[in-house]
Parts: structure tokens; C-alpha cells; sequence
């Protein structure tokens, strides 16, 4: 039975979370709150909330996790050209941090395939707002002719990024900011991007899974490093150009 945490209740050990022969494999704990001190108690425990408009707030810790380590990220030739085309012409941006609620609102339009609505509502976004207002969220968001045309956001901790959504309204445009969060996070020495579920196209980007213990140690160790830096551009590209030629 999954358990329900009143306000002051600690979350379980993440080994408690559902199985995969359940109907919810990784459901680990649900509540009625979403207060920024629980995201953050989460986080740094490897845990991540989603559900959907009209349910309480579920907490999820599956096994294995989805995880893209920065200097795996893969470049096709053809996104290579993408890169070189964004790097040369100063109609192409990338900006951090412009406008992350912005960014939230374009990721809650976004259609899933085999999902009704976003969970991504007015409370969420006010909760992960207080979270960037802390520094602990960004956005890295891709611009063209000087309208955002796609972006991500995420939460991060120490050396750890923990990503939550993309969106895009021009081809490639969130895979553009990837690249550039990637290429960052690797100048700075984050081995790992969280992205919590399987997807092909984290796939082919270089994302795979790895045990959820793993990834569990990883998370404690890395989230009490020293911070990095949120200030970059799209020269950032330039490094993970040349290693992929």
C-alpha cells in the first residue's frame, strides 16, 4: 500500500516504491502538498513528483532510472550542422534563466503521447518557481530572431541536474538547449542529467538506465558538492562541436 505523508512525514526509503509487477512500477509515496521544502527533501532523495489534474501528489522513485551523462550526449551529423548553423548566426540564443516560468507554461502545452492534460498547473508552476527564486531551478531556453522557440527547465543541486521538461515550437529547438546544458554541465564536471523515465528520444541522444541504487548514490554524493555557475551562451556548443566532428 502506498503510503499517504501528512506535512511533516518523511518519505520513505526509495527501495519501498512500487515494483515493476504493479500497476504504478516506482509510485513511492503520494501527499496533498507540493511545498518547495518537500521538492527539495525529494530531489536530493532521488525522488520526483507527477500526476495529473485532480489526483494528490504522487511521488515516484522507479528502477531502474533514466539518466544521460553530459559527455555521452550523442550529435548526428545532421545535428552537428544544426549546432554549427546556431553557433555562427547571431540570430540564434541561448539564454538561462530569462523567463522560467515562461518556460513552464510553453512545457504544460506540450501533447504527450498517452496523456491526457499536464500535469504541469498553476500550482506546480508556483512551486518550482520558489525553487528557481532560490537557484535551485533553471531554464535554458533557445531563441530565434528574438522569440523563445523552445527550452527546458529542470532543478539542480550541487553537480547534479534533475530534468523535468522540454518544449519546442521550431525543429530541434529543445535539442538545442540540451546540447547547451549538456556542454555546460560538462565544462563544470556534472556527470549526470536525471530524466526520470525512458523515452527513445533521450535514446538517441545518448540517455540510458542504470540501477536505481546507482543512481541513488550518485545523487547523495553529488547534490552536496560545491554549485556551479548559471550564466552561459551558446559558445558553449562550441566544445561539444568539435568533439563530435
Amino acid at each position: 500500500m502506498v503510503p499517504w505523508l501528512g506535512p511533516d512525514d518523511p518519505f520513505p526509503p526509495v527501495e519501498r516504491a512500487l515494483g515493476a509487477s504493479s500497476g504504478a512500477p516506482g509510485l513511492l509515496a503520494a501527499s496533498a502538498d507540493l511545498l518547495p521544502s518537500r521538492l527539495i527533501d525529494a530531489y536530493r532523495h532521488g525522488i520526483f513528483p507527477w500526476y495529473s489534474d485532480g489526483q494528490p501528489v504522487l511521488w515516484w522513485s522507479p528502477d531502474p532510472r533514466m539518466i544521460l551523462r553530459p559527455a555521452e550526449f550523442k550529435v548526428s551529423p545532421s545535428f552537428r550542422k544544426t549546432l554549427r548553423k546556431v553557433l555562427r548566426d547571431d540570430a540564434w540564443e541561448v539564454r538561462v534563466d530569462a523567463d522560467f516560468p515562461a518556460v513552464m507554461r510553453a512545457c504544460a502545452t506540450v501533447p504527450r503521447r498517452g496523456q491526457r492534460g499536464t500535469w504541469i498547473t498553476a500550482d506546480v508552476i508556483d512551486a518550482y518557481t520558489s525553487l528557481h527564486r532560490r537557484g535551485d531551478a533553471h531554464s535554458v531556453e533557445t531563441w530565434l530572431d528574438g522569440r523563445r522557440v523552445g527550452g527546458l527547465y529542470g532543478v539542480s543541486f550541487g553537480r547534479m541536474f534533475f530534468g523535468e521538461s522540454m518544449f519546442a515550437e521550431v525543429t530541434d529547438a529543445s535539442k538545442i538547449a540540451l546540447a547547451a546544458l549538456a556542454a555546460h554541465l560538462r565544462c563544470h564536471e556534472v556527470e549526470m542529467i536525471d530524466c526520470q523515465q525512458n523515452t527513445s528520444h533521450l535514446a538517441s541522444l545518448g540517455g540510458r538506465e542504470i540501477a536505481r541504487k546507482a543512481f541513488v548514490q550518485h545523487v547523495r554524493v553529488s547534490v552536496d558538492a560545491a554549485s556551479i555557475p548559471w550564466r552561459f551562451d551558446k559558445s558553449v556548443l562550441a566544445d561539444l562541436i568539435a568533439r563530435s566532428a
